[in-house]
Formats: structure tokens, sequence, C-alpha cells
């Protein structure tokens, strides 16, 4: 086979279901390849922006657990992935990006579109590569597959030169099946003492709490998430990134914690005596200021990654390895010691008086649609069956805190990078996983712009995806923090020139919808879900004065929550 043929085949070993690309004048071997094997090579998804590739893939990935495949060109093909790259690494998504590069005996000279990709990439991938001898392609490939999906996962770079691919130097094929690498050996298991230890904290606590995030999700732990807190009758919270490992409809879930969080999540972090943290990383979104962060608890921290453990926060009893094993050895101690457990009738009943304030209570209108009723009004609709994406502002804080995600891999969204434009590619990855689910992207008129495009590439696949655009006419959440920091300057937040999206839809051969008053907006959802076989575009006018609450101004601590001027009134008149 050729390089380009190896390339092509290697994926069709790897069962990849589907490569999401642009070509480009270094990866033309490869399309070439690709279109002589069309019957049963993966199936190639032309995106319009590689942007738009990378986030596909990524959707793709949270949706699936599967690793997600993106295709580019040298150059500009490659660093417009950068972002999505970027992106799928901040959350530990599965990614192989395969990206053209100039012939190797013009690599250093300033060649037509040669970018160092490499070094462009070094910073925001768990590993890349550089190929520079055809026979090294099929090895590296089954590398990279193994380094992007074990441990803890990321996205992987195979920069390959034109001339690799030659379609006129051919070698024999040969895939390796098994792989070792002798300097990468993820931990599976965590240390038996490790977990006696976790358990005797989990008995003597008086005031326990699970915190938990991606790496639930990611490590296929739900389900013995699920049975522990079951199991031990612990109140559980979640970051933004774990939401829907454990039922968000079930009275021992808290609520979302950190920035916009609950009120009773963030004060039982900050009054519990031990906190058992399960893939998450202690993001500053989470922990506010660190010298305030759960001062009165021992810590338990389970993570795949031992590079996660410490890094910001002392724990006292670190467990590496994989969040499903962990929580299986964990629960099987816990049962057989279970009745040395503390009682927790106390712990409850201080977190049902802080559950009581209802801190996202908010003052509803017949006048103009609030942001809260649309996803609620979206909840009610959809019954909690949809895969929802969203972008990134005001939006997607409104989707985590009012839209109650029960299963694992529903909510797809950018965390850790908090990357606009990244909603709509990304539910093109989760519709054609999933080509008879509901899925949804929640937006903002802001974000959608970033990457409005790819609605082409949803028409021409057919993709019946479901736009909800919470349109205020601002970014919200720069905005949101002109009016609280900036004394209400608000310095180019807002849009002075906005599309017709309706028009705009229609325009890319969709339907479009435009809802203005709360008491359209149900009906016209339950129309644009009935549809099934199209994409409709819904521009729901929302209040742009409208804020996300609570809030955890930068510099403060867990129990220093901003809340909204609905409870600020109410306590005043106590």
């Amino acid at each position: 086979m050729s390089g380009a043929e190896i390339v092509i085949q290697a994926l069709i070993d790897e069962g990849v279901e589907f490569v999401f690309g642009y070509p480009g004048g270094a990866v033309l071997h490869i399309y070439d390849a690709l279109f002589k094997r069309k019957e049963e090579a993966p199936r190639h998804i032309l995106v319009r922006h590689e942007q738009g590739a990378a986030h596909a893939a990524d959707g793709y990935a949270r949706a699936t657990g599967k690793c997600g495949v993106c295709l580019v060109t040298s150059g500009p093909g490659a660093t417009n992935t950068v972002t999505g790259i970027a992106t799928a690494y901040m959350d530990s998504i599965p990614l192989v990006v395969i990206t053209g590069q100039v012939p190797t005996p013009v690599i250093g000279s300033d060649a037509f579109q040669e970018v160092d990709t490499v070094g462009i990439t070094r910073p925001c991938v768990k590993h890349n590569f550089l190929i520079k001898d055809v026979r090294d392609l099929a090895l590296t490939i089954r590398k990279a597959f193994h380094i992007a999906t074990t441990g803890r996962p990321g996205p992987v770079v195979i920069d390959i030169p034109k001339d690799v691919t030659d379609p006129n130097v051919k070698i024999p094929y040969v895939y390796p099946r098994e792989i070792r690498l002798r300097s990468y050996n993820p931990v599976e298991k965590g240390h038996p003492g490790q977990i006696r230890r976790a358990v005797e904290l989990m008995l003597q606590a008086q005031r326990p709490i699970f915190y938990t995030g991606g790496g639930v999700v990611l490590g296929n732990g739900s389900e013995q998430l699920r049975a522990l807190v079951k199991e031990t009758g612990f109140p559980i919270t979640s970051t933004l990134m774990g939401l829907g490992a454990y039922p968000m409809s079930d009275p021992q879930f808290l609520g979302m914690l950190g920035m916009h969080g609950t009120y009773e999540a963030n004060m039982a972090m900050h009054e519990c005596d031990l906190l058992i943290a399960v893939g998450a990383r202690f993001d500053d979104r989470v922990t506010g200021k660190l010298e305030h962060f759960c001062p009165h608890a021992k810590i338990i921290h389970i993570d795949v990654d031992p590079a996660s453990i410490a890094k910001n926060v002392r724990v006292d009893v670190p467990i590496v390895g994989q969040v499903a094993n962990v929580l299986s050895d964990i629960l099987r101690v816990y049962r057989e010691q279970r009745a040395q457990a503390q009682p927790l009738a106390d712990w409850w009943a201080k977190i049902n008086e802080w559950r009581a304030l209802e801190c996202l209570k908010y003052t509803p209108s017949d006048q103009v649609i609030k942001p809260q009723f649309a996803v609620e009004t979206l909840y009610r609709v959809t019954q909690g069956d949809l895969y929802l994406t969203s972008d990134v502002g005001q939006h997607q804080m409104f989707a985590a805190q009012f839209y109650r995600f029960d299963q694992p891999r529903r909510w797809i969204n950018s965390g850790g990078l908090g990357t606009m434009g990244y909603g709509l590619p990304a539910a093109m990855g989760v519709q054609l996983a999933y080509p008879d689910a509901q899925v949804a992207c929640i937006s903002g008129e802001a974000s959608i712009l970033m990457c409005v495009q790819e609605l082409a590439t949803c028409k021409q696949y057919d993709l019946p995806i479901k736009v909800i655009l919470l349109n205020n006419g601002y970014m919200g959440m720069v905005r949101q923090w002109q009016e609280l920091f900036y004394e209400s300057r608000y310095s180019h937040s807002y849009v002075d020139a906005l599309p017709d999206f309706v028009k705009l839809a229609e325009s890319f051969g969709h339907i479009g919808m435009r809802v203005e008053r709360p008491d359209e907006l149900e009906e016209a959802m339950r129309s644009a879900f009935a549809r099934r076989d199209r994409l409709v575009f819904m521009d729901v006018i929302v209040d742009p004065t409208e804020n996300v609450y609570p809030m955890i101004a930068a510099g403060k601590g867990q129990h220093e929550m901003q809340l909204s001027p609905h409870h600020q009134a109410d306590r005043e008149l106590a």
C-alpha cells in the first residue's frame, strides 16, 4: 500500500465511523485514496471550516465515548483546527487529528502553506507526531489512537508530509493490534491501602459530600457512582462537565457547584468535613479563592491522571486509577463496614435549610421571555430526552442550571476552554452518531455567528438539529460582568448589526422561526421538535437585562455568593 492507502486502511481497522475534514493540497493523496475506498472507508463529512471539523469530531467523541477523527490540510488547515484541539485538550476528549504537511525535503524552507504544526499544537495536545518515513505510518496511527483513548483521554495530532503519502511508493501493510509503549502505562486499579483509608474517612464523616467532574463521564463510571451515592446516602454535587453522571432530578443531588452553582451545593462544599472528589480537577471556577476552599474538610481525590492530584489543592487520600474501577472497589469495602457509618440526619437538615432559599428562583414575566423560562420550556417539551450542545456564555449557564440531565453524555459543551462557536458543529457530530435521537444546540446570537457556516454542512447531510437561539442582543456574560464590576460601562458587548436569523436559516435551506412572547414559546418548540426531518432554527428573543445567579465573583470564596436581586429583596424584607 501507499502511505495514503495506509491511512485509510488504518482508519478502517480502527473501526472509525466518521472523518470530519476539509481537503487541500497536502492531503490530496489521502483524499484520493478515500475516494477509491469510499464503500468501505469511514464516512467523510465535509465541513465548511476546519474549526468545525475539530468541534464536530469532539461532539461525536463526547456523545459516544469513541475517538473522534478529523483530516485537514497543511498551513491554515492545521492552524484552523487549533481552537478545536485546545477545546478537546482542556476537557480531556479523545481525538485523532490528521494534518497534511509540506513534503519533507522543503520542511523548514517556508514553503507554501507550511507551518510548524507539531510546535504550534504541542501545548494543547496529549501527544503529537511528525511522520518522516512511510514505514512508520501504520504503527504511529495505532499509537495515536491508543494514546488518545487510554488513561486521561486527549487529542493526538499526526502530521503527515505529502511525500509520505505518495501513491507511487508502496510498502507492505501491517497494522499492529497490540501496542506497548514503555513510557506510557496508565494505572487501571486504585491502590487497596488507599481505598481502605478512603472508606475509613467516609465511615467517620459527619458532613460528607461527593464532588464529581467530567472524569466520571469520560471514565464510564456513572453506574458505579450512582450505586455508591445511594449506598452511602451522601449528598452529591457536580461540575459543569460532570452533569448527568448522577441524575439531576434525584433528591441527593444538590445541583451544580462553582461560580454559577447552587447555594446549597456551594455551602455544603464550604461546610463539609469530608470531600470525595471523583474525576474532577479543582479548577478555579469551582474552588473560588483557594484560601477559603473547604476549610474544614479532609479530601479524597480519585483521578486517572496522577498529575491532576494535588495540583491545585492539597489532598489527604490520593487514589490514582480508572474511576469505574476505583468506585467499584470503594463500594465493595464500604458495604462490608457500612454499620460503622455516622448518622447524617443533622447534615441533611442543614442542607435542606440552604435548599429552602430556592436560589435559582427568578421573576417570571408574561411580556418578555426570560432565558430561564426558555430552558424550562425546552425541558418540558423534550422531557429530558435530548442531547443538548451549547456554546459559551449566559445561555450555557442557564442550560446547566435549568435543564435536568439524568444520563451521562447528554450535555455536550466546552468547559475548560470556553469556546464560542462550539455548539453547532458539536451538534453535527452528535446527530451523525445518533441519527434517530433529538439533538439541540442552545446558543447566543454572538456565539452562533462564529461557526454559522456549518448550517451548510447540516443541509448537505440532512441533520435535523434544533437550534435554540437565546437572543438578547448582547454578549450576555460580558455584559453581566460589565454591569456588576465595571459600573455598567458596556464596552463593545452589544451587537448593532445582527442578521435576520429566520431569513439566514432559510437561506441555508432550513426552517426559521422567531418567537417573542412567552405564551407562544411552548407551542413553537413543540412544532419545531415535531419536524424530525428538518433543521429548525428558533430565534427566541429574551430579556436582555437578565443575569445568571448565584454568582461567585473573582477572588471570593464558595460561601460568598452573590444572589439575585429577587433574593436580596426578600432578605431585606425579612
